[in-house]
């Protein structure tokens, strides 16, 4: 039954139907299943590929690891993530200071650049951040995005091991990946929904666009680049946090303290 349901999604793909009812309806065909395959292919893909994603070696940065992973159980324990035990949720530091970036792919595989966790001052502010990763791929707005950018069938193929070259493409992509303005929005939402009611902040995702704001800065990073305003975006998370009357107030000691010490741990 299953290969006759694949068979006509192909079907649909090829005559250009798919694309267009999967874009105006955010309709996803992909399955659990599916998104936890291609989020395991494309960790594999982006672990063949060093000199793009210079991945630190949990072994040797151990305890930068476990501060992100203390992190990200705080945000799964919250039992707000639809797919908290379905998703693999694991957990990568790529050392490239020049980069202000993070990203997820289907199935919860986290990627956060050192530069972004420099860039950042506080705790509640990589929370922030770390949330909203985790709510595109926990809302799939990965897999939505992939197939309105290469097409159903495209990445069926990718999926069955039929086309590594295209593997490969939307693997080095990723980082570029633009989602819709309503996908960030709502990921935005859901990562302050995600944080209320855990140690940091819950509006932490608000930080990092205030400070790309204060900054002034002429280049925003790509991701900002196509998406809502900075302005409107922290004051959004701002006003989202109020309407959930979140409380959430680390002490200096975390908010602070131990974040410094996790980015001296760093390269």
């Amino acid at each position: 039954m299953k290969k006759l349901l694949f068979a006509l999604f192909l079907t649909a793909a090829a005559s250009g139907l798919f694309t267009i009812s999967a874009c105006k309806k955010g309709v996803n065909f992909f399955t659990i299943e599916d998104d936890k395959a291609f989020g395991a292919q494309l960790e594999a893909e982006i672990a063949a590929n060093p000199a793009q994603f210079p991945i630190l070696n949990p072994t040797q940065y151990a305890s930068s690891y476990q501060y992100l992973e203390n992190m990200k159980q705080q945000i799964i324990a919250s039992g707000k993530l639809q797919y908290a035990n379905e998703f693999a949720w694991k957990l990568y530091i790529i050392n490239d200071d020049t980069t202000l970036n993070a990203f997820c792919t289907p199935g919860g595989y986290i990627y956060i650049y050192t530069g972004l966790i420099k860039y950042l001052d506080n705790a509640s502010s990589l929370a922030g951040v770390l949330g909203h990763e985790m709510a595109h791929a926990d809302r799939r707005h990965s897999t939505q995005q992939l197939t309105k950018q290469y097409g159903f069938s495209i990445l069926m193929d990718v999926l069955l091991g039929k086309n590594q070259n295209m593997l490969t493409q939307i693997a080095a992509g990723l980082t570029m990946l633009a989602f819709s303005r309503a996908h960030e929005t709502d990921a935005d939402m859901h990562s302050v929904y995600y944080l209320c009611g855990t140690q940091y902040r819950a509006d932490g995702a608000a930080d990092f666009f205030q400070k790309i704001i204060n900054s002034g800065a002429q280049q925003p990073p790509q991701f900002l680049s196509t998406h809502p305003n900075p302005d409107n975006r922290v004051q959004n998370i701002q006003s989202k946090k109020q309407e959930l009357s979140c409380t959430g107030n680390p002490s200096t000691q975390i908010e602070i303290t131990d974040y410094a010490a996790f980015k001296a741990s760093l390269p």
